[in-house]
């Protein structure tokens, strides 16, 4: 693969040409009509909705087929239909603080010892997510379950069209067809049309990102501050944002406000949250305390992952929190994800792609946790589609199709059976 993407340096100059100069405070006409608008991105829409549906449909028969939902608690993978699943594991929770909202505190079970010494409790889950679907249900008369549905889908499509445009700024717009559509068969996508937050957040990371290629800093910070407020690894898109930003004042591009108004809004959302819920506790530690006394999700530099990857390979499952077929699948993922991180450095994409990048797989690999999600927590990272859609652009849009609609047929089992049924998503 020879593919290489313009460097930043010259992305900026470029961009720098291409940007309009100021009309004395007068409204700039917009590049494009609404009609215009539609009509560029319903084929990225269609492709990734046309692919979404045969992985959802995929992984709606195999929950029919197999039928294990039906024995199953119905907070924990089950319910009276296949699609009540999706609303299960963490969306029971998200429904929970859209519907009642949130009480933090650190309660102890009584007698506990080991790792899981608190009880669980809502603040684990941070609040965008759950109050969008509060809105949503207030403005569609929809129930908790539906609401979130609605919310999660239409950001689905959001981050299509976000990666779409991200991959076209850096490569084309065929790369970018192809990029919205490995975001449809990824492992770890039977969350986008769930009553998950992954959607959101990756929307939000996706038109982040893109924000800094075209240097519209104040919408960067502002996107950033937002998916701060939806999940804790934002932690890596603020770190990106705020290295973007420095590189531009060192560069004296785009004068000195712009960028540094980036830099301070972008972390508000989750100092905000975190800082809100250690009040709320009485401890400014609490949410980390909850999060490794309630759930075993901790720091611990890699050693779970580690042991993981070095037991899968030859049949062990000793390790902590052992759910052996979705564990392999993670275990591909990160094999996948680490064999494509170089290419994606080949291609010498822009600074704010490699930061957020490599500190999400750090943040990751890093921390103790139930390994069957690792699928999910690895879903955004959208910057390691850039080579595989360099690679897919060459081919025709029947191809592509075919191609990856085969991958979407698959997902229904590796994406989203796995994940909701063999594992604990």
């Amino acid at each position: 693969m020879n593919e290489t993407i313009t460097p930043a340096s010259d992305w900026n100059a470029r961009l720098s040409e291409e940007r309009p100069a100021p009309t004395d405070g007068k409204r700039q006409r917009p590049r494009r009509t609404v009609k215009q608008t539609i009509r560029h991105h319903t084929p990225v829409l269609a492709f990734y909705g046309a692919l979404k549906l045969i992985g959802f449909a995929s992984f709606m028969w195999l929950l029919d087929s197999a039928g294990n939902y039906r024995t199953r608690n119905p907070r924990f993978g089950g319910g009276a239909h296949p699609w009540d699943v999706l609303a299960t594991w963490d969306g029971w929770w998200y429904q929970q603080i859209a519907v009642h909202g949130y009480h933090p505190e650190l309660v102890r079970i009584p007698g506990a010892t080991g790792m899981i010494t608190l009880e669980g409790n809502s603040a684990a889950f941070f609040p965008l997510y759950p109050a969008l679907i509060r809105l949503a249900s207030e403005l569609t008369g929809l129930g908790s379950y539906g609401a979130g549905l609605l919310v999660s889908v239409l950001a689905s499509f959001a981050a299509a069209l976000g990666i779409y445009a991200v991959a076209t700024q850096l490569l084309d717009s065929r790369a970018g067809l192809a990029a919205a559509g490995l975001w449809a068969v990824w492992p770890g996508s039977g969350v986008e049309w769930a009553v998950y937050s992954d959607s959101l957040f990756v929307a939000l990371a996706a038109w982040a990102c893109h924000a800094v290629l075209t240097r519209r800093w104040l919408t960067a910070g502002l996107l950033t501050c937002a998916a701060g407020l939806n999940r804790p690894t934002a932690a890596a898109l603020i770190a990106a944002v705020a290295v973007a930003a420095l590189l531009a004042l060192r560069d004296r591009r785009d004068g000195v406000l712009r960028p540094l108004a980036a830099m301070a809004v972008a972390p508000l959302g989750l100092l905000a949250y975190l800082g809100w819920v250690g009040h709320r506790m009485g401890d400014y530690g609490g949410y980390f305390k909850l999060q490794s006394g309630a759930w075993a999700h901790k720091w611990d530099y890699g050693s779970q992952t580690l042991d993981v990857l070095t037991s899968i390979p030859v049949g062990k499952t000793t390790y902590l929190f052992a759910w052996p077929f979705a564990d392999l699948i993670g275990v591909c993922v990160v094999l996948l994800g680490l064999a494509l991180l170089p290419l994606l450095l080949r291609l010498r994409p822009p600074a704010v792609l490699i930061v957020y990048t490599v500190l999400t797989v750090a943040l990751v690999l890093g921390s103790q946790q139930i390994f069957s999600n690792v699928s999910r927590y690895l879903l955004p990272l959208f910057p390691l589609f850039l080579p595989l859609a360099a690679a897919l652009r060459r081919l025709s849009l029947a191809h592509q199709f075919t191609l990856l609609g085969i991958a979407a047929l698959a997902s229904g089992s590796y994406a989203g059976y796995a994940l909701f049924e063999l594992g604990v998503p």
